[in-house]
C-alpha cells in the first residue's frame, strides 16, 4: 500500500518592515553594520564587487560614511548610506568625498531614491570616463512569519554596459592576441615597451576567457600583482629576463606574513596536489616577501612567437592559484601559529661552560 505523502510545510508571508524598527540610528546603528564583513560581501554581490572596508581612512569628516577598497583593482570604493530617502546633503558629500580621494567607485545607499538622484547618477554614469562608476541601491527589510529580519538591496542605478563587440571566446590562444591593448607610452625605455605590451596581452587574454582572476593596469614592470580577496596578499606574475623563465605565485606582505606564510606551509602537501605541482616556498631573502610559486623554466621573453604560449600557461596556473589560496587565504588567523621552540639558545654563562680538556 503506498504509503501517505508528507505534508508539505505551510507558506509564510512576506511582510515589509520599516528600516527604523532595526536600525534606530544612521551613524551609530546602520553603518557599524554595514561595515561588517558579511554584510559589505552582501551588498558587494549585489553590485559585482568585492569590496573591503579600509577603517584607518574613515579620519576625516569630508569623506563619506564608509570608505572601501576595490579588491579588484585596489581603487577607492566610497559609499554613503541613509535611512532615509535621498537628499542633496548626502548627494555632495559623495562628490566632495569622491573628489578628495579621487575614488573610482560610489554606491549610493537610501531607504528610497527620488527621481531627480536617480537621474543625477545616471547622467554621472554617462557623462564619465568609464572608469568611474556611480551605483544607487534601495535597502529594504523584509520578515516571513514570525521569523528573523532578512535586508534585500535593490539596484536602481547601475553604469552602463558597453555592448560586447568582441568575437566568441576561443579556447585556443592565437598569436593575434598578443597585441597590446594600449599604445605604448611615450618616455619609456625598451625593456618597459615590451613589459607593457606584454602585461597588455595577458590582460586581454584573461579578459576573453572570462576569467575569474581580474586583470588592472598593465604594468611596465617585469612583475604584474592580481588581487585574490585579502588585503596583504596578491597574486603575481613575473617575467625573469636574466634567468630565462618565468614565474607565478602568491605574495604575502602584511605585517603577519611570517605566520600567515607559515600556516599555509602546515598544509603544503594539499597545497601542491590541488596545484598539480611543486612548488617553491620562499622566506624573505633581500627585503623581499614571502612567496610561494611555481616556475617555468626555458622561457624566452625575447622570442614574441612564444608569447601565446607563455599565455596559455600564465592563465592556466593564475587561475589555479586563484582557487586553491582563495578561500585559505581568508580563514587564515595569525593567532593560530604556534612557532616551534629555539633550540639554539643557551641559557648557562660562557664560564659555567667547561673546556673540552677538562672533559676528558
Amino acid at each position: 500500500m503506498p504509503s501517505e505523502p508528507s505534508p508539505k510545510p505551510t507558506l509564510g508571508r512576506l511582510e515589509k518592515v520599516d528600516l527604523r524598527t532595526y536600525w534606530r540610528e544612521e551613524d551609530a546603528e546602520f553603518t557599524p553594520w554595514l561595515t561588517q564583513v558579511e554584510n559589505i560581501e552582501l551588498l558587494g554581490d549585489a553590485i559585482g564587487i568585492e569590496m573591503e572596508v579600509m577603517p584607518q581612512a574613515q579620519d576625516s569628516p569630508f569623506l563619506a560614511a564608509i570608505v572601501c577598497r576595490d579588491m579588484a583593482n585596489d581603487r577607492w570604493v566610497l559609499i554613503e548610506n541613509q535611512l532615509e530617502p535621498t537628499d542633496h546633503a548626502h548627494l555632495g558629500q559623495l562628490l566632495t568625498a569622491m573628489a578628495r580621494l579621487q575614488a573610482a567607485t560610489v554606491i549610493w545607499l537610501a531607504s528610497d531614491f527620488t527621481p531627480e538622484h536617480r537621474t543625477t547618477l545616471d547622467w554621472l554614469n554617462q557623462m564619465t570616463h568609464e572608469e568611474f562608476r556611480f551605483f544607487g541601491l534601495e535597502i529594504e527589510l523584509w520578515r516571513i512569519g514570525q521569523s528573523a529580519l532578512a535586508p534585500k538591496f535593490n539596484l536602481i542605478v547601475q553604469p552602463h554596459v558597453q555592448p560586447d563587440i568582441q568575437p566568441d571566446i576561443q579556447p585556443d590562444i592565437q598569436p593575434n592576441d598578443c597585441k597590446p591593448a594600449i599604445a605604448p607610452e611615450k618616455g619609456l625605455t625598451e625593456a618597459q615597451r615590451q613589459n607593457l605590451e606584454f602585461w597588455s596581452g595577458l590582460c586581454q587574454q584573461l579578459e576573453r576567457r572570462g576569467s575569474i582572476v581580474k586583470p588592472g593596469e598593465p604594468a611596465i614592470e617585469s612583475d604584474m600583482s592580481f588581487a585574490i580577496g585579502r588585503a596583504g596578499f596578491r597574486l603575481y606574475a613575473h617575467v625573469d629576463v636574466e634567468n630565462l623563465c618565468l614565474e607565478v605565485g602568491l605574495w604575502i606582505a602584511s605585517e603577519d606574513a611570517k605566520p600567515y606564510f607559515h600556516l599555509l606551509a602546515q598544509d603544503q602537501q594539499a597545497i601542491e596536489d590541488e596545484v598539480g605541482t611543486a612548488l617553491a616556498w620562499q622566506a624573505p631573502q633581500e627585503n623581499r616577501s614571502y612567496a610561494i610559486s611555481c616556475i617555468l623554466a626555458a622561457s624566452d621573453f625575447a622570442d614574441r612567437e612564444r608569447w601565446a604560449e607563455y599565455y596559455q600557461w600564465l592563465c592556466a596556473y593564475l587561475e589555479q592559484f586563484h582557487e586553491v589560496f582563495t578561500d585559505r587565504v581568508k580563514r587564515l588567523n595569525a593567532n593560530d601559529y604556534q612557532p616551534l621552540p629555539d633550540y639554539s639558545f643557551n641559557p648557562l654563562k660562557t664560564s659555567a661552560i667547561l673546556p673540552n680538556s677538562q672533559l676528558q
